[in-house]
């Protein structure tokens, strides 16, 4: 009920907002957005057309803009950021962390990120550099560099008066990283061990020095993975020497757990992640365009194999009725444990150690679900047309089709993660494409050779 009156508020506030500004209550609108919190500012972006949105994004005070950006959807992002002039857009993302900073400047034409980095000063321009010469999807590129390391020898007392002194730490700081004189990382004091302790005691004393970094270029993905199984509010960031270069924290990795999830579920409709609800009618239609094609070109893969039996059609036209049932429940039942394969590849419980006790499952799976809906199907067809050797072709190929879909279904993901090839954006149309060419082909072959005079 309170997800509800939040989403019916939400609603009424974005009609309140396109009243105003169809009526020129420009003032009005700007005071609105200025009490809103910036996750609020980038709800309303992304759930306004792209006319409204370019109008509220010049209302918006300029101070904010970095910390909206910041929530943004990535494809509402970069609509946003490439009509910005470089100065205006350096002044939005000097504040941002690191992996922000990064991800806003690595969406924008090479060109147009130096006019960028050319009207930062030296500073920043060195940090933003530093965070793009990092691999896209990397540790390096989602890290934040706000990090506060300790030395062995300091003592507690010395640590907590430079804290006074400094007046804040930064954001979701459980654990403070020792170094050593060569930045190098060799162990770890968490907040509340340091808070606690005794003030003459010194950081080598107190820290704990079982730490291992993440390598810099590892991939984001294995990153949220080991936050998963270690329940890691921060991890620190080392390059091939272990020297530190930053940390992340539990709110990159959640960022990065939502994007992969989404990321699963546009693919199987051939989207984006980040496509932007809103987005031009040409953009969107083109992008769904390649898509598209690609599904047509299967079905006329699977209109081939039935064109090689129209004489069988053209004989017995209940074959025609029946042609469907073999090739949908194919189609579902491989669909089943595709899902079941990509879901275990994300969560690292399927790799090349394990993948045949898999496979050798689902094909058993497969063959157990054959013979259980290839006798209720051939009971059902025998009662209702009265024909006990129909009912018996229909059973044979659904009992090879559902083997062909177990089959196809464990071995497809495996091969293409292989290939470097998402499974998750070409797995499903791939498959589709052979439980209903191997269903139709074993129906209606089995059919000419048993049922034809």
């Amino acid at each position: 009920m309170p997800e509800a009156l939040e989403q019916q508020n939400s609603q009424n506030f974005i009609q309140d907002i396109n009243d105003a500004l169809d009526n020129g209550m420009y003032v009005r609108v700007r005071k609105m957005l200025h009490h809103l919190p910036a996750c609020d500012v980038a709800l309303l972006l992304e759930s306004t057309p792209a006319k409204t949105r370019s109008a509220l994004w010049e209302l918006i005070d300029s101070d904010f803009h970095g910390d909206i950006l910041e929530e943004l959807s990535e494809d509402v992002r970069n609509g946003i950021v490439r009509h910005m002039m470089p100065e205006m857009l350096a002044g939005a993302v000097t504040d941002m962390d690191t992996d922000d900073l990064a991800e806003v400047l690595h969406s924008l034409p090479d060109a147009r990120v130096q006019e960028v980095l050319q009207t930062m000063d030296s500073q920043d321009r060195h940090r933003a550099e530093m965070a793009l010469g990092y691999g896209e999807e990397t540790a390096g590129f989602v890290m934040n560099t706000d990090t506060i390391s300790l030395r062995p020898d300091v003592t507690i007392d010395v640590i907590l008066r430079y804290l006074r002194l400094k007046g804040d730490i930064p954001e979701d700081t459980d654990t403070f990283f020792v170094v050593n004189r060569h930045d190098k990382l060799v162990g770890r004091v968490p907040v509340t061990k340091l808070l606690t302790a005794n003030y003459d005691m010194t950081v080598k004393e107190l820290m704990i020095k079982e730490v291992e970094g993440i390598p810099v270029d590892m991939p984001e993905t294995e990153v949220a993975k080991l936050f998963e199984r270690y329940n890691w509010l921060s991890a620190p960031v080392v390059d091939a020497e272990n020297r530190l270069l930053g940390r992340i924290t539990i709110d990159d990795v959640v960022d990065i757990i939502r994007e992969d999830a989404e990321h699963s579920m546009m693919s199987m409709a051939g989207l984006n992640d980040e496509e932007d609800t809103f987005a031009p009618v040409m953009k969107s239609t083109r992008k769904r365009s390649i898509w598209l094609g690609l599904n047509l070109f299967t079905a006329l893969m699977a209109a081939a194999v039935s064109d090689m039996f129209e004489a069988t059609l053209s004989q017995l036209a209940v074959l025609a009725i029946l042609n469907t049932i073999v090739p949908s429940m194919g189609g579902v039942a491989g669909n089943q444990t595709l899902t079941l394969v990509i879901r275990g590849m994300a969560l690292g419980h399927v790799s090349n150690s394990n993948s045949k006790p898999l496979i050798y499952k689902e094909l058993a799976i497969g063959a157990l679900n054959g013979v259980l809906w290839a006798v209720l199907i051939a009971s059902v067809v025998a009662i209702w047309k009265q024909d006990l050797m129909l009912g018996g072709v229909i059973a044979f190929a659904m009992m090879i089709n559902m083997v062909a879909a177990g089959l196809a279904g464990a071995t497809l993901p495996i091969i293409m993660q292989r290939l470097k090839i998402d499974p998750a954006l070409a797995g499903s149309v791939i498959l589709t494409t052979i439980t209903d060419v191997v269903g139709i082909f074993a129906f209606l072959g089995t059919a000419s050779l048993l049922l034809m005079p």
